[in-house]
């Protein structure tokens, strides 16, 4: 073979392998996070906080906060228990959760406590103050709000599939429970539908 065919050869598989390369590489594009984007038709950031969002402004538009307010003349105080996922996806309820808990105490209506979780680490660092904070910096144990009110969730899926075509409907349950008499004060209900059209079903 000649050096003329060898480097001729040699340009053409270069430009080739750029080509492969090229067409392999990953695009990267910067979004606005409040810009709806819905890629698979699955639960997302969107479907999180427009629920949270929707259900939150039901909640306070009904009888039990002006009733506690009348009882108590003080804001009540809630916490967010276990919002349990039951559907056919995996949901990320640690983001729905903190969605919940961001608008309930951007709304100025209500107060919030720590989650379990939350409260077991701050009371070891109590324990820690008590051995190693001076006496006028120390935070003293048995000191710790209640809360008055408990809201707990679930969320769950219906997936109806025909041909290229999937049908997926979400249900949120969410309730809200007084810790006093364990009353259901509060049960709010979020459906939402979405129709995805494929050209290959891959789930």
């Amino acid at each position: 073979m000649s050096r003329t065919l060898i480097a001729k050869f040699s340009v053409a598989a270069t430009v080739s392998l750029a080509l492969l390369l090229g067409g392999c590489a990953t695009s990267v594009e910067r979004v606005d996070v409040n810009k709806e984007i819905d890629l698979s038709g699955a639960w997302n950031d969107t479907d999180s906080q427009l629920v949270s969002k929707e259900m939150i402004q039901d909640v306070f538009n009904q009888l039990w906060l002006n009733e506690f307010l009348q009882t108590n003349k003080r804001q009540p105080t809630l916490i967010v228990g276990e919002v349990r996922n039951l559907s056919h996806e995996h949901i990320n309820t640690n983001t729905f959760v903190a969605d919940l808990e961001r608008s309930m105490v951007n709304s100025g209506k209500v107060q919030f406590v720590a989650s379990s979780t939350e409260r077991q680490e701050i009371r070891d660092e109590r324990k820690d103050q008590d051995l190693n904070a001076t006496e006028a910096t120390r935070k003293a144990m048995g000191a710790e709000k209640g809360a008055d009110f408990m809201l707990k969730g679930t969320i769950n899926t219906i997936i109806d599939t025909a041909d290229k075509t999937q049908l997926r409907y979400y249900q949120v349950d969410l309730t809200l429970i007084s810790l006093t008499d364990n009353r259901k004060v509060w049960v709010g209900q979020k459906k939402i539908k979405k129709l995805v059209e494929r050209s290959k079903l891959t789930y």
